[in-house]
């Protein structure tokens, strides 16, 4: 029985990279209200997983991304981008290195890409390599007691989960089946998730929510995710974005010391020597409704200094968006969010909507 099918009667379900994920399972803002008030329950498989293996394992995927996998122990892991050879981000990493192997977990709209990326540089007889999407799945459990809802169904002590640095990870054993349990930031609230293999996963599901957890869907997260300034590959960058451009240095994705990376050189240029002309900044706009993805931002002269990429109706701080802003609107600015709105004037010039909205920097401050 699938987790859609235990909650059928509500679940609105969509695609993310041509994969179906759950959008709401009823509620969106009583699951909104359960991520910060208790916790939380996410479906993350929509992800991809692939999995590089043997003694080489974290040489190899070192060379293929900004962070520095091969200085990682088993049990530790890291957040990286995978680039261009211009330096350009062909899909954002979660690395998780265990012993004998390294799995890499991408979002949804990048996994064909790394996949390519792994194929192409990545010889198999030195580091085998295997999708293992299908047989795994990953169940995240986020808010204010989320510790306490994986110490329950996994026997970990909360006190050794809240102690895992960022992307670190212990395994366990669970009836039978081996679970990786990971720290994840990504919503700038206590978050852990559980990659298990696939059989496993409704069992696991219903015993989170039979320990307090209340299942939520991606309308939810994209709220949280937004207010934690976390950029989403395809949506706030993509393969035409420098790193730096979207945090990925406050995002603690780059290292500048360890060895050879694809993409390298642009990296370290951009570092060493000068800056980028745009960042991903906050934009707040007065009431619940945020300018839409796409609205151009226009500075006081009328010149256009950014777009609107993510945006979201906050519960706790109305409309605000992921933007893509020049470096020199600093935040506290006040620019002007223009865009077409046809069902106003449909072929009129006079459908163009205006609105102020102000640069906030990340992530939002919640008060």
């Amino acid at each position: 029985m699938s987790t859609r099918t235990l909650h059928a009667g509500k679940a609105t379900v969509g695609d993310v990279g041509g994969r179906s994920v759950v959008l709401a399972y009823g509620s969106v803002a009583a699951e909104y209200d359960a991520l910060h008030a208790r916790a939380a329950l996410f479906d993350r498989s929509h992800r991809g997983r692939l999995r590089v293996s043997g003694e080489r394992a974290a040489e190899m995927v070192a060379g293929l991304v900004t962070n520095d996998v091969a200085a990682l122990a088993p049990g530790q892991g890291c957040y990286a981008a995978a680039l261009t050879a211009k330096g350009k981000i062909v899909a954002d990493v979660r690395v998780f290195v265990e012993e004998g192997s390294v799995l890499v977990d991408v979002p949804a709209r990048a996994a064909a890409a790394w996949a390519a990326m792994v194929k192409k540089y990545v010889n198999p007889r030195i580091a085998p390599h295997t999708d293992e999407t299908t047989r795994l799945r990953d169940i995240g459990v986020f808010g204010a007691n989320a510790r306490h809802v994986v110490a329950t169904i996994t026997g970990v002590q909360s006190s050794a989960l809240t102690a895992l640095p960022p992307y670190a990870h212990v395994t366990v054993e669970i009836d039978g089946a081996r679970v990786l349990v990971a720290s994840v930031p990504e919503l700038g609230i206590e978050g852990f998730e559980l990659i298990v293999p696939a059989e496993q996963h409704d069992a696991l599901w219903r015993r989170a929510m039979e320990a307090g957890a209340t299942p939520a869907g991606l309308e939810a997260w994209e709220i949280a995710r937004v207010e934690a300034g976390r950029p989403e590959w395809g949506l706030d960058m993509d393969d035409s974005t420098i790193p730096q451009e979207a945090n990925f240095d406050e995002l603690h994705a780059i290292s500048y010391t360890k060895g050879c990376y694809v993409g390298q050189e642009t990296v370290a240029r951009v570092h060493f020597r000068g800056h980028v002309n745009k960042h991903l900044r906050g934009v707040r706009a007065p009431g619940v409704e945020p300018p839409p993805r796409g609205a151009t931002l226009h500075d006081a002269e009328g010149a256009v200094v950014g777009d609107v990429r993510s945006a979201v109706r906050s519960p706790m701080l109305g409309g605000i968006a992921l933007a893509m802003v020049r470096r020199e609107v600093a935040p506290g600015t006040t620019l002007v969010a223009r865009w077409r709105d046809d069902a106003i004037a449909p072929d009129d010039v006079a459908g163009q909507v205006e609105r102020r909205v102000d640069v906030a920097a990340l992530p939002f401050a919640i008060q």
